[in-house]
């Protein structure tokens, strides 16, 4: 009697297309910022000091930290005199599970000195734009049913505009009730970048901890984050590059760390010191994992990753 041979169907074997495409973005994203005379950069991923915010918890090595993201050692090398700098890199955060969450995660980070946040959502969409040419995906994609046209000019709204027309709250009331962040999750975001990208530019300047505020309105922060199809894709602003300010930003966030029960970080004072010598910079973070779903059709992250920490 032949005797049956049973063949197990991993969930890598399933997503191997996905992988594919993912391999291909990755790369296409490097020649795109090698082409624009960008300098790729590596840098340490455990570092002794995190750049302190109240809502993104470092995981612990040791003493140590693993970084959340390059953002501290990056600019430490645009105040070394590097104008161009970008990395692709695997980051680190507790408490961060779900269909659009990995506690390690994959970044690109990129920094440009003489722009501002306004540059940025110009390289941002050109980036994209190129990604998804190179893949063949031209002038749009589709995501979960939904076309999404990608051509020339992309949506710009700011967090007042968003919040006026989605918002069951003003965003005064939002944030003096410390309720900013659920609104914007729940109410806001699945509204963004329906069937065009859209960058939501101009939060509350307490919402932008280490981005430089506006000239004009100091309530405000040069910050922008971009949406798909209510996916948030990346975070960016003008740097703050004042030494003083960017000190009493960490302090406070570190209170705000003390009133949740919160561990607290140690000042990044080498940073700190760097700042002193850094020109006016711009710099963007930019998910891989989500750009790959978008580009993929996927709703999950595990669709689009190799392994999820329940796997390994």
């Amino acid at each position: 009697m032949q005797s049956k041979r049973f063949v197990k169907i991993y969930r890598q074997s399933l997503i191997k297309k996905n992988l594919e495409l993912r391999s291909r973005i990755i790369q296409a994203i490097r020649i795109y910022f090698q082409d624009y005379g960008y300098l790729e950069v590596e840098t340490p991923c455990r570092i002794p000091a995190p750049a302190p915010e109240a809502y993104i918890d470092a995981e612990v090595s040791g003493s140590w930290f693993l970084h959340t993201s390059p953002e501290l050692c990056m600019k430490r090398l645009i105040a070394a005199g590097y104008p161009k700098v970008f990395q692709i890199c695997r980051c680190f955060r507790q408490n961060e599970r779900g269909s659009r969450h990995l506690p390690e995660f994959t970044l690109l980070e990129w920094y440009c000195t003489h722009c501002d946040y306004r540059d940025l959502m110009d390289q941002c969409e050109d980036l994209i734009q190129r990604v998804a040419c190179d893949n063949g995906f031209k002038d749009a994609i589709i995501y979960q049913g939904e076309r999404i046209e990608l051509s020339s000019p992309w949506q710009r709204m700011s967090v007042a505009e968003a919040f006026d027309a989605f918002a069951s709250v003003s965003i005064s009331d939002a944030l003096l009730s410390n309720t900013f962040d659920e609104v914007m999750a729940c109410e806001i975001e699945p509204h963004l970048g329906r069937q065009a990208p859209l960058f939501l530019y101009d939060y509350p300047a307490s919402k932008g901890a280490l981005a430089r505020l506006k000239p004009t309105d100091k309530s405000l922060a040069e910050r922008f984050e971009l949406y798909i199809s209510g996916l948030e894709l990346c975070n960016a602003f003008t740097e703050l590059i004042d030494t003083d300010e960017q000190s009493k930003r960490f302090e406070a966030e570190n209170h705000e760390r003390s009133l949740a029960g919160k561990h607290l970080y140690p000042n990044p004072e080498k940073f700190l010191k760097a700042l002193k010598h850094m020109p006016e910079t711009s710099g963007n973070a930019l998910g891989i994992d989500r750009l790959v779903m978008l580009f993929a059709d996927s709703i999950h992250i595990d669709e689009v990753v190799a392994f999820g920490p329940e796997e390994l």
